[in-house]
């Protein structure tokens, strides 16, 4: 054994501590960046339910063994991870960062504490161990500072791996494929550069959703561009049963046909079900071909894996603890990482609810006192507490969406559900669409003319449908049946549809078309028929009555899709007028809107306020 010896760096920062947490916090990253080598990662179930963890590396000629204990940290303010070895050098390490609010900024104390285990680790300590880390990590610290100041892109310097001269050779082709496509957008070189040059952190899971923010584009341009990506070989895509605890994928398949109705969360010790809009994600990651990612992990948990978590805290059997932590009102997931129950607050006002554990329940206590935490270990062990707020990811591209894009449709129309298997989709917007007066115009102009006008009608409503995020799910004869997980969307593409007709009727010289519209939003089912993915249940049936309803030129949707309120405030610029009708397969009369045709051809122009989502060229 030995001393153990103990290190503090001392770093300022001119940017506020909400701005470097992310950044430090994230060690993960920090480890890769300050090029230490990934670990296998080993899972031990315990008699209680609950999961141990060790890791197994290599470092130079040492091979490494060691228990990854749980890391304690509390968001904006300091986290502690330590290891405790079996094999190697080294007895244990501990890094700690905290962090301390100045005037002009924040200042950052990051201590390492590491203890030999024999002769061998007593050696390398007194040849300079700690020296080289503050070597390796001041320049880390440096880059934090200019990435919070809004001076360099990435957040660390990193070296990105060789490509293979086959791979050289096939990225520039790849990208003029995918330009070549009207999936490309000017965005594949962006994305092949991000692939080629971003730290392993950020190609295991490729978010759509996250790049469109950095690139700022529109969110179907990001998701496009990547679907493109993964038809031409640059990327990779994966459907992740993602945790609804830790929200990370603990299992994946590379076909919807594959998923599991449920999975089991070691790390959280739960076990969950599959909910195709919630925790399904629709994921992408480098073609091996391109970048081959090894496995491992560069640090199995840390605060910015999981930053929903806003406190993670181990106390001893007895202990209660009172944690400063300034948390905004909303609400918030109280448990412990072993296993037992949870609870549930929806905090507005007052004191935040003390988290009271004994082992086998948790419970919201009393208020604690303003700005504060109260935690009580009531139990005769050790328990870590966990404070999450309840918000979902916003960057996972979940089933239910990706799915209802166009895009996905065209090029994974093979990707459905395996036969007998179906899925709840919680809110989705179905329209129909129906060809006024269908069989007089077959009568007038004649079967083939007829039929070239139809496949005229279909080609206009699909571009509108793609272009507001929606999908053309099927064809039925002369109607159409679109999805949307948008509402507002939905109706800004039905406003749409009927002027982009009337463009049509005036410039095309032949036969006018009128097309009638019909809305509604709920539960419905998605199943696989025929090959592909379809909805089915009373939205889909409500939808389809409803544009029964229409006249032509119109718009009619029911009262749910009025009362989502960006549906609502879209509104205001018509007068709906209210009405009911007796619909098949209903007892009673069922209530509906209708936009009269009059009143769209008044308004037909740009409507205020576009969702960024969706564009007009």
């Amino acid at each position: 054994m030995g001393k153990a010896r103990v290190r503090t760096w001392v770093w300022h920062f001119d940017s506020p501590v909400e701005k470097i947490w992310p950044v430090l916090a994230d060690t993960a990253r920090f480890n890769e960046a300050a090029q230490l080598p990934k670990h296998k990662v080993e899972e031990i179930p315990q008699a209680d339910g609950s999961t141990r963890y060790y890791g197994h590396a290599r470092m130079g000629p040492f091979k490494l063994s060691w228990e990854e204990l749980p890391v304690n940290w509390v968001d904006n303010q300091w986290f502690r991870h330590c290891r405790h070895f079996s094999h190697g050098p080294l007895k244990s390490l501990c890094a700690t960062l905290k962090f301390f609010p100045e005037d002009t900024g924040c200042r950052g104390e990051y201590t390492i504490e590491v203890e030999p285990a024999n002769w061998l680790g007593r050696t390398i300590l007194a040849l300079g161990f700690l020296r080289n880390v503050g070597k390796t990590f001041a320049p880390l610290a440096d880059n934090a500072r200019h990435f919070a100041r809004g001076q360099r892109e990435t957040e660390f310097d990193h070296k990105p791996p060789e490509l293979t001269p086959g791979a050289k050779q096939r990225v520039p082709a790849l990208v003029t494929k995918i330009e070549a496509t009207p999936h490309g957008h000017g965005l594949a070189q962006k994305l092949a550069d991000y692939v080629l040059t971003r730290q392993e952190v950020d190609l295991w899971t490729i978010r759509p959703l996250k790049l469109a923010r950095k690139w700022g584009v529109l969110d179907r341009h990001a998701i496009e561009v990547c679907l493109e990506a993964v038809k031409q070989g640059l990327l990779a895509l994966r459907w992740d049963l993602l945790c609804p605890r830790c929200q990370v994928g603990k299992k994946s398949v590379l076909a919807l046909g594959q998923l599991p109705t449920g999975a089991h969360c070691s790390s959280c010790n739960i076990d969950y079900d599959r909910e195709y809009s919630k925790n399904v994600e629709l994921a992408f990651y480098p073609a091996t071909s391109i970048r081959p990612l090894e496995s491992g992990e560069y640090c199995l948990f840390g605060p910015m894996s999981t930053p929903h978590i806003k406190l993670h805290l181990t106390l001893e059997p007895g202990e209660k603890r009172d944690v400063a932590i300034d948390l905004p009102h909303g609400n918030y997931r109280l448990r412990t990482l072993e296993p037992a129950g949870e609870e549930t607050a929806q905090w507005d006002t007052g004191g935040f609810p003390s988290v009271v554990a004994d082992g086998t329940t948790v419970v919201a206590g009393e208020p604690s006192l303003t700005g504060t935490v109260s935690l009580n270990n009531k139990s005769e062990r050790k328990l870590t507490f966990i404070v999450e707020e309840r918000a979902w990811m916003r960057d996972a591209l979940t089933a239910d969406r990706a799915t209802a894009l166009q895009a996905f449709r065209d090029l994974f129309n093979e990707d459905t559900l395996r036969p007998g298997d179906n899925v709840d989709i919680d809110y989705i917007t179905i329209m129909f669409t129906d060809l006024k007066g269908s069989t007089a115009l077959y009568e007038r102009i004649g079967d083939p003319r007829a039929y070239h006008l139809v496949r005229e009608h279909y080609a206009i409503i699909g571009k509108t449908v793609r272009e507001y995020d929606g999908a053309v799910v099927k064809t039925i004869g002369d109607a159409v049946m679109g999805v949307f997980t948008n509402p507002e969307n939905a109706l800004r593409c039905g406003i749409q549809l009927h002027t982009d007709f009337a463009e049509f009727n005036s410039t095309s010289g032949k036969e006018p078309v009128t097309i009638k519209v019909g809305f509604h939003v709920g539960r419905c089912i998605a199943v696989s028929l025929n090959n592909r993915l379809d909805y089915y249940g009373t939205a889909a049936n409500k939808a389809a009555r409803l544009q029964n309803q229409s006249v032509g030129g119109d718009i009619v949707i029911s009262p749910e899709l009025a009362a989502d309120p960006n549906v609502a405030s879209l509104l205001v610029n018509f007068s709906p007028r209210e009405e009911q009708a007796e619909l098949k397969g209903y007892s009673e009369p069922i209530r509906f809107l209708r936009i009269t045709a009059e009143e769209l051809t008044a308004k037909r122009g740009p409507l205020p306020n576009p969702p960024p989502s969706q564009e007009r060229k």
